[in-house]
């Protein structure tokens, strides 16, 4: 195994320690997603080897491979990244759980699929975009209410919480506002609802935000492959 990955794990989740003690909270509520994309199966292994148990995946194509290879018994899988309409069936039969529905139109088609498919529960997140960002996805806070009460009323879709991915700055300081706007909005529409906010960079204020789960990478894995 390589040692430097699973020093780089245990550094990662000392770090979710310290910050969940910062802000009074328990690390037991923080639950870490090991960002795999673009490392091959046996770096996967690895890190499973070294106690990760979830895995979040962006593309669902990358998936697709790395999943069937590795299998579903060690790990868990999450797709993270935006997903696309013509990708849901695949995403619906891979992932255990998804966290960037967006719109109800996808709702709708993976709650169909879901019946296809016969897979009776898909736990999902919704995306919000609170930065009005054209380069990422999310669905903007004056249409969450309308998108929370279609997830309600799913047979197979459940709605677990909301996520987030906040604009790039250098200082991850200047996240804080928007983990800290996505929970107030959590405490107000989904009371004790998951909260997947917070990365490589900033995820110890995520955490001090009220993050419970944080989708960490790089700083696992090191710098993605090509």
């Amino acid at each position: 195994m390589d040692g430097g990955l699973k020093e780089r794990i245990d550094g990662v989740r000392t770090r979710i320690a310290d910050a969940a003690l910062r802000s009074g909270r328990d690390a037991s509520e923080v639950r870490l997603i090991a960002v795999s994309k673009t490392h091959p199966a046996e770096t996967v292994r690895e890190a499973i080897a070294a106690g990760v148990a979830v895995f979040g995946e962006n593309k669902v194509q990358e998936a697709d491979v790395k999943i069937p290879e590795i299998g579903r018994g060690d790990a868990k899988w999450h797709l993270i990244g935006h997903l696309q309409k013509n990708k849901a069936r695949r995403a619906v039969q891979i992932f255990d759980v998804i966290h960037s529905v967006d719109s109800i139109e996808l709702a709708e088609r993976l709650e169909r699929i879901c019946g296809e498919e016969g897979r009776a529960e898909l736990p999902v997140l919704i995306q919000v975009d609170l930065a009005g960002e054209e380069t990422k996805s999310g669905i903007a806070e004056d249409g969450l209410g309308v998108l929370i009460d279609y997830l309600r009323k799913c047979e197979r879709l459940k709605l677990i919480g909301l996520m987030i991915l906040p604009p790039f700055y250098d200082d991850a300081e200047a996240t804080r506002p928007y983990f800290k706007k996505l929970c107030e909005i959590r405490d107000r529409v989904l009371p004790g609802g998951e909260l997947s906010m917070g990365m490589s960079h900033d995820f110890e204020v995520a955490i001090e935000e009220g993050a419970t789960m944080v989708r960490v990478g790089t700083a696992i894995f090191g710098e993605r492959q090509i």
